[in-house]
């Protein structure tokens, strides 16, 4: 059991045959009445999010998420097929449960799937990916004097914004969190 008094960013539990997860939270004391937890909260299976304040001693049951490693074999149609590296069973995920970071994964990608009580509802691409540009505009010397940018696209077939002096077949590194160019690799 957990009470709303000790929740942090990232913990599970369960609320009403939901599983949530805290986003964000923060504990209120006002100067008259009763202390109180206002709390930014994630439906995992559904994806929703909500603001809610719960009574610091309000107790939940601990929900156990499973992120178990994962690699990525090949999509077919709406569905992307992971394989256990240990059993090497092949598990279908439907391509509404994939984040949209998703688009920087390759086949052979180790991702964390979430699941809960067997029902996957998610998947993590790794933080960081090193891609090849495919396509891009020549860049030119000189003409950085500024952070400027400019579209290219990447062998998944993502497209992203990468400084001026990156060329088509340069491999880049890329922070699948916020989807922007990190290095050259």
């Amino acid at each position: 059991m957990v009470t709303a008094g000790d929740f942090r960013n990232g913990m599970t539990f369960e609320e009403e045959g939901n599983v949530m997860q805290i986003v964000e939270f923060q504990h209120v004391k006002p100067g008259k009445g009763a202390a109180f937890v206002r709390a930014k909260v994630k439906n995992v299976i559904t994806g929703s999010v909500v603001e809610k304040t719960y009574n610091p001693t309000a107790k939940f049951p601990t929900a156990y998420v499973e992120r178990k490693d994962m690699e990525y074999s090949y999509s077919d149609g709406d569905l992307y097929y992971f394989m256990d590296q240990e059993t090497y069973e092949l598990i279908p995920v439907n391509k509404n449960e994939l984040s949209d970071n998703f688009k920087f994964v390759k086949e052979n990608d180790v991702c964390k799937v979430l699941s809960y009580k067997g029902k996957v509802f998610g998947v993590e691409p790794p933080y960081f990916v090193e891609l090849v540009v495919t396509d891009t505009e020549p860049g030119e010397k000189g003409n950085t004097a500024t952070n400027a940018t400019k579209p290219a696209t990447v062998e998944t077939g993502a497209e992203l914004r990468v400084p001026l002096f990156i060329n088509t077949g340069d491999k880049i590194r890329i922070d699948t969190r916020t989807c922007e160019y990190m290095e050259r690799a």
